[in-house]
C-alpha cells in the first residue's frame, strides 16, 4: 500500500469520505491542512500536472462563485498567486505518493493509480462541495 500525503480543508465532508477511502484499502494517510500550509509557487505547482489553469481551481470557493475570480481568464502565474493568498480556492484534494502529485478525487483515477477498495465501489459525487447548494459558503476551519 502507499504513503499518501494528502492536502485537505479540514473539516470537509468530502475530504473526510476520501480519506476514509483512502485507510480502507489500507494506505498510510498523512493528512496536512491546505489552508496553513506555506505554499510556493514551486510547491503548489506540481500539483496540477498538465490540467488547464480553469481545473486549477475549488468550483465551490467563495470568490470564485461570486464571480471576483474567473479562473478561464487567468494565466499559470496569476492563478498560483491567488491561491496561495487564498488556498479556499485550491481544488482539493491535494495528492502525494512516491514523487507523483495529484490533484482532485476522480475515483478511477485513484484507483488505477494507488488503488482503492473494490469491495465497497462508491457511486457519490467526492468532488462537488455537498454544501455548494447552500446559500452561506463553507467558513475556514483550521
Amino acid at each position: 500500500m502507499a504513503n499518501v500525503t494528502f492536502y485537505e480543508k479540514p473539516g470537509c465532508r468530502n475530504n473526510t469520505k476520501q480519506k476514509n477511502l483512502l485507510l480502507a484499502a489500507g494506505h498510510d494517510l498523512e493528512a496536512k491542512s491546505l489552508l496553513t500550509e506555506p505554499w510556493k509557487p514551486e510547491t503548489l505547482r506540481p500539483f496540477f500536472g498538465n490540467l488547464p489553469v480553469k481545473l486549477w481551481f475549488n468550483k465551490s470557493a467563495p470568490k470564485i462563485k461570486s464571480g471576483e475570480v474567473i479562473p478561464d481568464n487567468l494565466t499559470e502565474e496569476k492563478a498560483l498567486e491567488l491561491m496561495i493568498a487564498d488556498p479556499l480556492l485550491i481544488r482539493r484534494p491535494l495528492i502525494y505518493v512516491d514523487g507523483v502529485y495529484r490533484v482532485g478525487f476522480d475515483l478511477e483515477k485513484i484507483d488505477s493509480w494507488i488503488g482503492l477498495n473494490p469491495e465497497n465501489p462508491v457511486t457519490e459525487d467526492l468532488e462537488t462541495c455537498p454544501r455548494s447548494h447552500e446559500e452561506k459558503p463553507c467558513t475556514i476551519v483550521q
